[in-house]
């Protein structure tokens, strides 16, 4: 605090060094105050979007050629939002690229279905180069 009341002196600040101490401090609170609000609203966000969307539906399904895979399946976000999909992450394998799982989270199991079994998302599958019928399964957070 020291620190502030130099350098306020030495800036031409002529009030007295309790007036500088008093604002330096009400600053810091104000600084401590919006560091706990930003914290605040991030965990309370995170909670919020985990609960409210408890269906994952995990695909997992070998492509041709995973890059030309992955521009369609960027290029098919606005129909996965408009089926009810609000969270969504492309997994490779390790050992093969080309050997992909993807995660889809939905509000409810109804939506996550009725996604899977969408005339648009098998047409996609079919023009995009995904090998064969994908492996599919649903899930919801476990209670521990």
């Amino acid at each position: 605090m020291l620190q502030f009341v130099k350098a306020a002196k030495s800036a031409g600040y002529s009030g007295s060094s309790e007036s500088i101490r008093n604002i330096v401090g009400g600053l810091m609170k104000l600084k401590s105050f919006v560091a706990a609000a930003i914290l605040a609203l991030g965990v309370f966000g995170t909670a919020a979007s985990a609960f409210a969307a408890d269906v994952h539906l995990f695909v997992r399904h070998e492509v041709a050629d995973y890059a030309v895979w992955r521009k369609a399946y960027d290029g098919f976000h606005a129909t996965q939002v408009k089926l009810g999909v609000v969270a969504q992450a492309v997994y490779q394998s390790t050992d093969n690229p080309n050997d992909v799982t993807v995660t889809h989270v939905f509000h409810s199991l109804e939506k996550a279905k009725a996604f899977t079994s969408s005339p648009e998302l098998k047409a996609a599958m079919e023009k995009s180069g995904v090998k064969g019928a994908p492996q599919i399964w649903y899930t919801t957070r476990s209670s521990k």
